[in-house]
């Protein structure tokens, strides 16, 4: 599948810092270009706590925005 924008929602912002969340049927959201639809409102340092595999094994996953340039949106799995 692809990025759904009405599956993401801002949960908090504060300081040029957003909070969101994502829900998707996906497996995974990491690859080329997965985001790159929420350019214009995502920031690099974002984090999105993300539900995936909601009809099947859902795991909640958190990421953090390493890049937005040129339409580009890259994220990673985010660690402590």
């Amino acid at each position: 599948m692809s990025f759904t924008s009405s599956n993401l929602s801002v949960l908090a912002y504060a300081n040029n810092f957003t909070l969101w969340h994502y829900t998707t049927t996906d497996n995974a959201v990491t690859g080329a270009g997965y985001f790159n639809a929420s350019a214009d409102m995502v920031r690099v340092n974002d984090l999105i706590i993300t539900a995936l595999d909601t009809d099947g094994s859902p795991t909640t996953v958190f990421y953090i925005v390493t890049g937005n340039a040129d339409g580009v949106v890259t994220v990673s799995a985010f660690s402590a």
